[in-house]
């Protein structure tokens, strides 16, 4: 499994980012081709980050795929408006232990 990781920031104004986000900005993300799953974690705790947002692909190269449709450059464009401040992004793959 191919996982996107997104870990956000705390943003100056958590519910508008939290209303957004959440009917806004995952209804265009769950549009994209070969996305299998998208998980979002509530951060809790004294530290910087409010999100982290795990997309999930079969592999590699179906994230590959998927990054060059419409959708999924609707989807960045979306992140980069409201969150590119905000946003870190990484890549892995996921290891059953």
């Amino acid at each position: 499994m191919y996982k996107v990781i997104v870990l956000y920031k705390k943003p100056e104004n958590p519910a508008e980012f939290d209303e957004y986000y959440f009917n806004t900005h995952i209804p265009i993300t769950k549009k994209i081709p070969g996305l299998q799953n998208i998980k979002v974690t509530k951060l809790k705790g004294e530290h910087e980050y409010h999100l982290m947002c795990e997309m999930y692909y079969e592999n590699k190269e179906a994230f590959k795929a998927a990054s060059q449709t419409e959708e999924s450059k609707a989807s960045l464009k979306d992140a980069s408006k409201f969150a590119g401040h905000l946003a870190t992004f990484m890549f892995g793959e996921e290891e059953n232990v």
